[in-house]
């Protein structure tokens, strides 16, 4: 079962009506986070659900371009991994299955069972009031009141993401805020005409590079080509196997999204095709498809391939993030046994 943090809560508001040509449903982000959302359009016993949808603090995207006729919108967002501390996540209570890299799935019956690399976060409804076009906001507590706020806010805790001292993530210009951005602006060879976007997608680029250690079991994909991934863990007096997640070239999945309890992680990375990158000797059970097995043991007697795993250490760390590349395991992460 797959938990996310914080469940915080969704402020909705409703703007000018817009012209059909430009219905569509709009984020803001009114938060110090950098956020990635995921929306879903309920009609009948169906859903369609996609993601994710990248919002800058201080910032607004269009998450669904078209004519909003569904019976009912929902949304979901979690921060970005590059942020340190505890993921954030703002929802409601109805559950929907996503997957960690971009997707859109379509599913007959909104509450599907969801296995392999598909699992469930808690969606929070939002009131279109039949509207052909919607703008909601996220907000955080303390309440920043305007985007221009929160996006000062998301500078400071994005630098001290980069390793920088700042002394508060607030919307109040300081001294050392203002030295750190300039560091961090002349190490990135910025030029004059450097704007909010590519500013914030340095500080997150740079962030996520700094190792930070969210909750649970993340593998990061540092080649350009895109892998399949697949897990072991102990569970109870066994073991589980669970698989697959769809990992593009420098991409990261979150495979555990609760805090890591057991002393190791078995990682399987291979092509598409199936040729493995990361692989090693203790052996499990796989299949095809998406698949969670329980047992390591019978493999072929119960229908299944087996396949071997490299063992990760978790070194006692609630949260654990792998690089792989057409190499195997990335060298720098010592103490793991292919």
């Amino acid at each position: 079962m797959r938990h996310w943090l914080a469940t915080l809560a969704v402020l909705a508001t409703g703007l000018n009506l817009a012209s059909p040509a430009q219905a569509a449903l709009k984020l803001c982000n009114r938060t110090s986070y950098i956020l990635y959302a995921a929306t879903s359009a309920v009609a009948g016993k169906g859903s369609s659900t996609q993601g994710w949808t990248r919002i800058a603090p201080g910032d607004c995207q269009i998450a669904r371009s078209e004519k909003l006729s569904s019976q009912s919108y929902l949304v979901y967002a979690r921060s970005a991994l590059a942020h340190s501390g505890p993921e954030r996540a703002w929802g409601g209570d109805f559950p929907l299955c996503v997957k960690d890299t971009n997707f859109a799935l379509n599913r007959r019956g909104a509450t599907a069972n969801c296995t392999g690399d598909v699992f469930a976060v808690p969606f929070a409804t939002i009131e279109t009031h039949n509207r052909p076009d919607w703008t909601m906001t996220f907000d955080d507590q303390p309440n920043f009141g305007a985007l221009e706020a929160a996006q000062l806010a998301g500078v400071k805790r994005l630098l001290k993401d980069n390793g920088y001292k700042i002394p508060a993530i607030d919307a109040k210009p300081d001294k050392a805020t203002g030295a750190a951005l300039a560091d961090f602006r002349k190490k990135m060879n910025f030029g004059e005409r450097a704007g909010n976007a590519e500013l914030f997608t340095a500080l997150e680029t740079e962030a996520a590079k700094r190792g930070g250690t969210p909750q649970g079991y993340t593998v990061c994909n540092d080649d350009g080509a895109n892998v399949v991934a697949a897990i072991g863990e102990p569970a109870g007096t066994d073991f589980i196997t669970r698989g697959w997640w769809h990992i593009a070239g420098h991409a990261c999945a979150r495979m555990i999204t609760t805090p890591l309890k057991n002393a190791a992680v078995w990682l399987l990375a291979q092509r598409p095709g199936g040729a493995a990158t990361v692989s090693g000797a203790d052996q499990f059970c796989v299949a095809g498809q998406e698949f969670e097995i329980k047992g390591r043991k019978d493999c072929a007697q119960r229908g299944y391939t087996q396949a071997g795993f490299a063992r990760t250490p978790t070194r006692g760390k609630s949260g654990l993030v792998i690089h792989i590349n057409e190499n195997g395991l990335v060298a720098a992460q010592a103490g793991i046994s292919k």
